[in-house]
């Protein structure tokens, strides 16, 4: 039977397990138990021995590398991964999943990009595990983890609300019968049997609603817990000082996640979050003002657009080809900086793209021809491309002024020192960026 604590780590049996592992100091160690458990799980290849975990950061950072191959490797192997389906390292399992969401939350914002790949990544693969159970077994685990959570066969479709609203669920998904979620097959019976005269009821249930409604709920549910742990620990680490282990976890994983997500060359943006060889480049983040800093770091869903496409869109383009602009009459485009578009590729649309995904929720989520009016306000043309043969159908748009920010986008406009004197946020990464960069020499 597979332990509840290997499909939901947030359970108590989860909570109990963390408590009984002990010194954190131990996350760096090498397990033999974990090592061994490892190379005898079935249908497990492993081409090099250096390739396995085995501490349990090891088994946290290929967690990470799990998710991250899944969701981009086009030549992913399930065989190189099957361990982490592996019930018999459920201890381990739980101890892993605790790391990683504490390395997270310190590390990184809850809306990150980051953030969501490992939310989500956890709902993957959930799923992977109940599905590998024996149907008859994996229905009774499924019941016992809903009533865990707190969750039976009779609730309220409001109860789950947050996890619609999260778009992780589809009411569309749920049979809802007077607000209640039919979820057991004698509440099906009892309130449809009568509907089904020429099918079998039973078939009927297993068809609507059976296990798989339930795992959906469960895996969804979890994904959500999963952020609320997130965020909790998110709120407590600014009270308290959490282990220096997950503190060196999560610096590790800053420089593990884009350097794995840059091996491949499918471009992400929107609802998966992650692009691959798209780069940040060279504007300097430690001289945007405020305002910027804000944008990026992810608005919510009342500003989203003015403050992506308006505001953001403006200030990287000019910021990075031509910050000149409030002092100078010419009429200049962006090819006429960046001849073949590179820097607009590699550099500027790559941070755009990085403040609309960390945006609550996602702007391209929901709202995916935003992309199009950036490129559009780039100079491009109503197109999803920057495209040299486009360019000139519309206006390359100037950065939004101090005072239309204060009046459009009050939630970003939080003055500093650098703003004094200042009327526009370009002027204001101006002045500090040359202040920086006299600072160097």
């Amino acid at each position: 039977m597979v332990e509840v604590s290997f499909i939901n780590p947030l359970s108590n049996e989860g909570r109990q397990i963390v408590k009984e592992y002990g010194d954190l100091n131990k996350l760096f160690d090498e397990d033999e138990t974990l090592v061994n458990e490892i190379m005898h799980t079935a249908n497990q290849k492993i081409s090099d021995d250096s390739l396995i975990p085995k501490s349990y950061k090891d088994l946290a950072i290929k967690r990470i590398q799990w998710a991250i191959e899944k969701k981009n490797n086009k030549n992913y192997t399930q065989s190189e991964f099957e361990y982490l389906l592996n019930s018999s390292l459920y201890r381990q399992d739980v101890v892993t999943f605790h790391i990683l969401c504490q390395a997270i939350a310190i590390q990184f914002n809850v809306t990150s990009r980051e953030t969501r790949l490992f939310i989500e990544s956890q709902g993957k693969i959930i799923e992977e595990r109940l599905a590998k159970i024996p149907p008859g077994s994996r229905s009774e685990i499924i019941d016992d983890i809903l009533r865990d959570i707190k969750t039976d066969g009779s609730i309220k479709w409001k109860a789950l609300k947050d996890v619609i609203a999260s778009k992780r669920l589809s009411l569309t998904d749920l049979l809802i019968n007077n607000g209640n979620i039919i979820l057991e097959e004698d509440e099906f019976l009892e309130e449809y049997s009568d509907e089904f005269t020429d099918r079998n009821p039973d078939r009927m249930y297993n068809i609507l609603v059976g296990n798989n409604i339930k795992e959906l709920i469960l895996s969804r549910l979890i994904m959500q817990k999963t952020e609320e742990y997130i965020k909790r620990i998110k709120e407590m680490s600014s009270r308290i000082e959490l282990h220096p282990a997950i503190t060196e976890i999560g610096e590790e994983l800053k420089e593990f996640i884009p350097e794995e997500i840059s091996k491949y060359n499918t471009f992400y943006a929107g609802s998966g979050g992650i692009y691959g060889t798209v780069k940040g480049g060279k504007l300097l983040r430690e001289a945007f003002p405020p305002c910027i800093r804000n944008t990026i770091e992810g608005v919510s869903s009342g500003g989203r657009n003015d403050a992506i496409v308006l505001l953001l869109t403006s200030f990287a383009s000019y910021a990075r080809l031509y910050p000149r602009i409030f002092a100078s009459d010419e009429s200049v485009k962006v090819s006429d900086m960046d001849p073949d578009l590179s820097i607009t590729e590699n550099e500027i649309l790559p941070l755009i793209y990085e403040a609309a995904d960390n945006c609550s929720p996602p702007l391209f989520d929901d709202q995916p021809q935003e992309k199009i009016n950036i490129i559009s306000k780039l100079g491009f043309g109503m197109h999803s491309e920057v495209d040299i043969n486009h360019e000139g159908e519309t206006k390359w748009y100037t950065p939004m002024s101090c005072e239309k920010i204060k009046i459009h986008l009050p939630q970003l406009c939080k003055p500093d020192s650098s703003c004094k004197g200042i009327n526009n946020p370009l002027s204001c990464y101006g002045r500090k960026k040359y202040q920086i960069d006299n600072k160097k020499d």
